[in-house]
């Protein structure tokens, strides 16, 4: 963009002079251009219409006597091209400005590569509930150990899930050593020695390793998904980038149940159910290996002393000239890059590096408070009860034949795909919480219903079959993608590795805890009794997201750590 000055005129510039101008309609006060954020393509044209050059300024002004000149100048006021590049300086690299400088062509494949970890851990959601099928049976397993305990099929199905609980301690200890691309890289490999062995096990306690291997993958992957995302995308459309990782996760569990149902009649089936993950991360591996680290992370270590500073300096340039592509000018490149340092320094100032607790304390406390609160009510307000016992919610409901069952479900998995795609085009214009207001305020009533259901409405079972989808549809506007979009960008950037860490072990955590109780509170309770206490929860929910959620729309992560965190 062209250097600027920008005028804001009074109504009358001078009085008593005959001397005017004339100007065309406008704003009495131009807004200011970070306030205004706009999408790729097309923005430097928007911008250029909010000034006036110093070149086109100065025939206007020279007119005006010398008297008039001194009374104007006392009214006037310029903002100047210094001033702008000093309020830069504090919107730390990622503002409005300089995400403007990004081509889409840039910013597609650093998306898609590190999002790849989210469709394969959907593609494991999908592909399990076929797979335990496979397994299981006597005519279709293959094996000789078939005869499976339901406290072995259940480590068959949820052992993916307990990895994911390892992954996530393990990426609090080593993941802002080895930084967010070589987290990828190696979660990748996990998935893929996951997959293989889980694949060609043979036996059952091999099979068992193969899942745990895996789900270390999926904890290493949903934490350096998000942070490499954040990290290198542009603020304008930082929560559509992280929300549409959102939708690959959804896209891998439809994905999972097409495979799952191609192969649930060919002895062995489950073999290629669980082994079909492993060429999509090898593609994810190779793609992960292809992009640069993240510019972000490269500071970090140099402020941190972990590297020498101008040769870290020197790599983020590197890696900022990859990620916004061959059209970036070395100037910009060079005020981004100082601009982050700087920010990145501020943050550092009169602390010391982030240790274990320093995640619960001050702006880190509260950023742990709103991140870990969102996806700890994302578990226990009954999702993966719903998702993984819709079937059965839907046999109850009067789809009696599990097939019956199972095309509904298809059905309500495509339902929260369309879902996911509505919040992923709206969370940058709308914002976050209204879409986490209105989507929790939804699965409460959806809750109550399937409640009311149970115990009065059972003579009308599509009530369940609505409830199902009026849950899956508001979850997918809220909880679903605006979650994991505040944990990857609430937390200061001193203790953002760690604070997502932390953030992933509790929304694993308590997904399996929720998984685990939901049938034995079920047969204690009663579903109806079950569905009343999640929906109690989700008030509690909503009360959370309404006192304690802030609004990060348009925000650079520096200025979500400044304006709202340490308030």
């Amino acid at each position: 963009m062209a250097m600027a000055t920008s005028v804001c005129l009074p109504r009358p510039l001078a009085t008593g002079a005959r001397a005017s101008i004339s100007l065309p309609a406008r704003p009495r006060r131009l807004p200011r251009p970070q306030r205004r954020p706009h999408r790729l393509g097309g923005a430097a044209v928007g911008m250029d219409a909010l000034h006036v050059s110093s070149r086109d300024a100065e025939p206007l002004l020279r007119p005006v006597s010398a008297a008039a000149a001194a009374t104007a100048h006392r009214r006037l006021r310029v903002r100047t091209h210094a001033q702008g590049a000093d309020e830069s300086a504090k919107d730390a690299g990622d503002g409005a400005a300089a995400g403007a400088d990004y081509s889409l062509a840039a910013v597609i494949l650093p998306f898609v590569f590190p999002a790849l970890g989210g469709l394969l851990f959907g593609y494991d959601i999908g592909a399990t509930s076929g797979a335990t099928i496979s397994v299981h049976s006597a005519e279709l397993s293959g094996t000789t150990w078939f005869n499976l305990s339901s406290l072995q099929l259940g480590l068959v199905a949820s052992g993916s899930l307990y990895g994911a609980l390892g992954g996530s301690i393990l990426a609090y200890r080593i993941a802002d050593f080895l930084g967010r691309r070589i987290e990828l890289m190696t979660a990748a490999a996990l998935y893929i020695s996951g997959a293989l062995t889980t694949g060609l096990a043979p036996n059952f306690v091999v099979l068992i390793i193969g899942r745990l291997l895996y789900g270390v993958g999926i904890g290493l992957a949903m934490h350096g998904a998000p942070l490499y995302i954040a990290e290198t995308c542009p603020s304008q459309i930082r929560g559509t980038l992280i929300s549409f990782k959102e939708l690959f996760i959804v896209g891998g569990i439809l994905f999972g149940y097409l495979v799952g149902s191609y192969e649930i009649d060919v002895v062995g089936g489950w073999r290629y159910m669980f082994g079909f993950s492993a060429p999509l991360a090898a593609i994810m591996a190779v793609g992960m290996w292809s992009l640069p680290p993240s510019p972000r992370w490269l500071l970090l270590r140099a402020v941190q002393g972990k590297g020498p500073v101008e040769d870290n300096k020197k790599k983020a340039m590197n890696a900022l000239r990859r990620l916004k592509g061959p059209s970036a000018s070395d100037k910009v490149l060079t005020d981004e890059i100082e601009n982050n340092l700087s920010s990145i320094k501020a943050a550092y100032a009169d602390q010391a590096e982030g240790s274990i607790f320093q995640v619960f304390e001050g702006a880190s406390l509260k950023a742990f408070t709103i991140g870990g609160g969102l996806v700890l009510f994302q578990q226990i307000t009954g999702q993966p009860s719903v998702l993984y016992y819709a079937t059965s919610i839907l046999q109850t409901a009067g789809f009696t034949t599990a097939s019956d069952a199972a095309k509904v479900s298809i059905l309500i998995g495509l339902f929260k795909f369309v879902m996911t795609g509505v919040a992923v085009l709206k969370v940058d214009d709308l914002g976050r919480r209204p879409l986490m207001i209105g989507g929790v305020s939804g699965i409460t009533v959806a809750l109550f219903l399937l409640a009311a259901y149970y115990k009065v409405l059972s003579g009308f079972p599509y009530v369940a079959v609505g409830a199902l989808l009026l849950y899956v549809g508001c979850y997918q506007l809220s909880f679903g993608p605006i979650s994991w979009l505040m944990v990857s960008e609430i937390f200061p950037l001193r203790t953002r590795g760690r604070g997502i860490s932390l953030a992933v072990l509790t929304n694993f955590g308590s997904n399996a805890l929720v998984t685990f109780a939901f049938s034995p509170l079920q047969g204690y309770l009663g579903p109806a009794n079950v569905f009343l206490l999640f929906a109690a929860i989700s008030l509690l929910a909503l009360l959370f997201v309404i006192l304690n959620v802030p609004e990060t729309k348009g925000l650079s992560l520096e200025e979500i750590e400044s304006k709202i965190l340490k308030k």
